[in-house]
């Protein structure tokens, strides 16, 4: 049994913004050797998320109009009113009630069990973020 552990580092750019890291999670797991297990991926920041969905344009757009319609960033939040980090970041919060800190992705002769259409997104919640990552976790066997 092996388990590997890498830190994939991101920044966004948007305030709610959709990033596809599936290339990023194939080539770990490629490089890994790991034939058969389980990879985790999970975000370690209270605003930033993890969501497997469909990769298309027009529907990442929807999504983002979606999170920012659910939950406004101009909202009359309490969380606000004394921020921890100068950061009036409540929606993103509340946005992450809705959205899964982590995925478990099963591995299967060395590659990602997912869909043809899923792809796995971090998904920010309170950009732009110079310095975001993931934490992956594979566990499997060659």
């Amino acid at each position: 049994m092996k388990i590997l552990r890498h830190r994939l580092d991101l920044a966004t750019t948007d305030p709610i913004q959709i990033v596809d890291v599936t290339p990023q999670l194939r080539d770990f797991v490629a490089a890994s050797g790991v034939r058969d297990g389980l990879l985790t991926v999970i975000s370690p920041h209270t605003t930033a998320r993890v969501n497997l969905n469909e990769r298309e344009a027009q529907l990442q757009r929807d999504m983002v109009t979606f999170l920012k319609r659910l939950v406004p960033r101009d909202g009359d939040w309490l969380h606000n009113l004394s921020t921890v980090d100068g950061r009036d970041n409540a929606h993103a919060h509340l946005l992450g009630l809705f959205v899964n800190a982590s995925e478990a992705i099963p591995v299967a002769d060395g590659e990602l069990m997912v869909g043809g259409w899923q792809s796995v997104f971090f998904i920010e919640l309170d950009g732009p973020r110079e310095r975001r990552h993931l934490d992956l976790q594979l566990i499997g066997i060659h």
